[in-house]
């Protein structure tokens, strides 16, 4: 039986900002329309949307202090585009999360069994 290791404390301060910008269904549209077209300006964003492009703005910095994303300026647009390295991050911390539920729900058979 292997034991999945815990989460310290500061992956869970790092991890909190990242789910908490994932957990809003307008940014959560944001990021599958970036990762579908890739890098867009804030005017392109926000054409197909009901939200307006100031609200678009303060979803992308959201994101951006997630890490999620980020912004360059080019010429008079700022263009915003995926941070994969962060999806990543999230991958992991799922993924050490199902480990640690696979092995208590091991833990509980093993005791049930015996």
């Amino acid at each position: 039986m292997s034991q999945a290791s815990p989460i310290a404390a500061a992956q869970v301060r790092d991890a909190a900002p990242l789910f908490a910008a994932l957990g809003d269904e307008t940014r959560l549209r944001l990021l599958v329309r970036l990762a579908a077209s890739g890098p867009e300006s804030i005017t392109h964003l926000s054409a197909e949307s009901t939200v307006s492009r100031q609200a678009i703005k303060k979803h992308l910095d959201v994101l951006s202090k997630a890490g999620l994303v980020r912004g360059d300026r080019r010429g008079r647009e700022h263009i915003w585009e995926l941070e994969p390295k962060r999806f990543a991050d999230a991958c992991e911390y799922l993924d050490r999360i199902s480990r640690q539920w696979d092995d208590a729900l091991d833990r509980l058979k093993h005791f049930v069994e015996d």
